[in-house]
């Protein structure tokens, strides 16, 4: 809450905000809700298949990953909708329980059909953020330690600067900017 807090403080008021990605984490949602209580919640596809395939033997979890890659790949939800239709019907035989692991959020599962074909794939996982906390992890870890916290903040920092740098030669068409010009609050908040 207190970090969701700062960030609208800061000017991430929401007005335009369109998407909030998450993982799933019950605090991160009911602080969601309770701070950008308007704003839909796209639940990462990432995560969840992996709480569904915890319910599965071994021997089915990547048949029904695949298959549950079937939904999200629609071209649209109600396509989306019919193919979970088609994966539940299958996969009920196997484990009820990882049906309803999937069932009971298929709303928010599928709210980033609402986003452009072209941002789908990125909005509907939280790799975006994961791939940049392995990246601080990767550069961290070969570190014995820090000589206090400011140190560690520095590198840090250099971090998140090189891969926002990265972003900002490479952002997807329409996705962070407006007119050419970066607009405030014109992006999906990822958590």
């Amino acid at each position: 809450m207190a970090f969701l807090e700062d960030l609208r403080r800061r000017g991430l008021e929401g007005k335009n905000l369109k998407l909030i990605t998450i993982d799933g984490h019950k605090g991160l949602i009911s602080a969601v809700d309770e701070v950008y209580p308007f704003i839909p919640l796209q639940r990462c596809w990432a995560h969840k298949l992996c709480n569904v395939v915890n319910y599965l033997p071994k021997k089915y979890q990547k048949q029904c990953s695949f298959d549950a890659s079937l939904i999200y790949n629609a071209p649209n939800k109600h396509g989306a909708v019919k193919q979970f239709r088609l994966w539940k019907a299958k996969w009920s035989k196997v484990s009820k329980d990882a049906v309803h692991c999937l069932e009971k959020d298929l709303d928010n599962m599928l709210n980033f059909f609402a986003c452009s074909e072209e941002h789908r794939i990125k909005v509907r996982t939280t790799n975006v953020i994961e791939r940049s906390f392995r990246e601080v992890r990767r550069r961290t870890r070969t570190m014995n330690c820090f000589t206090n916290e400011a140190s560690c903040d520095r590198i840090m920092y250099a971090i998140f600067n090189h891969l926002n740098n990265h972003w900002k030669e490479r952002p997807l068409k329409n996705f962070n900017q407006f007119n050419g010009e970066l607009k405030k609050d014109n992006y999906t908040l990822f958590a």
